[in-house]
């Protein structure tokens, strides 16, 4: 199980961490805490020393009632943090949170190598043809609505069952595009309650019927220090926890602010397995 990212192969056989690189003003947890090159610098480089594969940069927030900014801006924001980081460490593998496909388009051609859609292409029609000729791993994740309406569409008849058929019908788009590298993200905090998001957890193995390797991002969400009755700030030991569920499930990306303790939950779990 690998996924080719700029030329190298990667194996995602043995779980790996994606580390989040928010540049936005108004994310749920770190908004505004990366703002100039040295905050942007220091922290990337703490992933990477921690254990990160990934990098994800998103410059537009997701969080629930998020505010939409243009297109422009998002490219502002995103260009220049991509060409800082690449020229301090040329390694890195980038991943962008972005559902739009101009934003994945200008990326790639900047030296990404992932692309990270909230929207599995629902939200831009070319988002699929775009990926499909950039040729990159290609992430796509479980949402009703968008940001700013997903709150009013947590009503679900069966909700594993219509997960599945969404992702069904979209990595089958995907295919018919020719998109190689497919990731699925079932979407944690994403027009789901608390509740539905631990019915997600406690079923998530029977999303390998995909056949695709899984990523989740669970890291200090709301489903965990609401539950703890904590905060955000608080909620690290809670990710710690559900991160190992997800493992022992087959999660194979654990997406995370904290990649030193994700990388303790990956290690703990492989000993596990072996």
């Amino acid at each position: 199980m690998t996924l080719n990212c700029n030329g190298t192969l990667i194996d995602i056989s043995s779980p790996k961490v994606m580390g989040i690189l928010n540049i936005t003003p108004d994310s749920f947890y770190d908004g505004g805490s990366y703002t100039n090159e040295k905050e942007i610098l220091v922290q990337t480089e703490k992933m990477l020393k921690e254990g990160a594969t990934f990098i994800d940069v998103g410059a537009y927030s997701s969080r629930p009632g998020a505010n939409h900014i243009s297109l422009e801006e998002e490219l502002e924001r995103i260009l220049p943090v991509i060409k800082m980081i690449l020229n301090h460490f040329p390694e890195t593998l980038l991943s962008i949170d972005t559902f739009r496909s101009e934003i994945a388009k200008q990326c790639v051609d900047n030296g990404a190598c992932i692309i990270n859609d909230i929207s599995a292409g629902k939200l831009d029609e070319n988002m699929f043809a775009t990926v499909a000729s950039l040729q990159v791993p290609y992430i796509m994740m479980h949402l009703k609505g968008t940001p700013q309406t997903m709150k009013k569409h947590m009503d679900y008849d069966n909700l594993l069952k219509e997960i599945l058929k969404y992702f069904s019908e979209r990595v089958s788009i995907a295919h018919s595009h020719k998109i190689k590298d497919l990731i699925i993200d079932p979407g944690f905090g994403f027009s789901k309650t608390i509740k539905q998001n631990f019915q997600l957890l406690d079923n998530l193995e029977l999303l390998s019927i995909l056949e695709k390797p899984l990523l989740v991002g669970l890291s200090r969400k709301s489903m965990i220090y609401k539950t703890l009755e904590s905060t955000v700030q608080d909620a690290l030991n809670g990710t710690s926890s559900v991160n190992t569920i997800a493992l022992l499930k087959g999660a194979k990306i654990l997406r995370v602010h904290d990649v030193k303790e994700a990388m303790e939950c990956i290690k703990l779990t492989s000993q596990l397995k072996s």
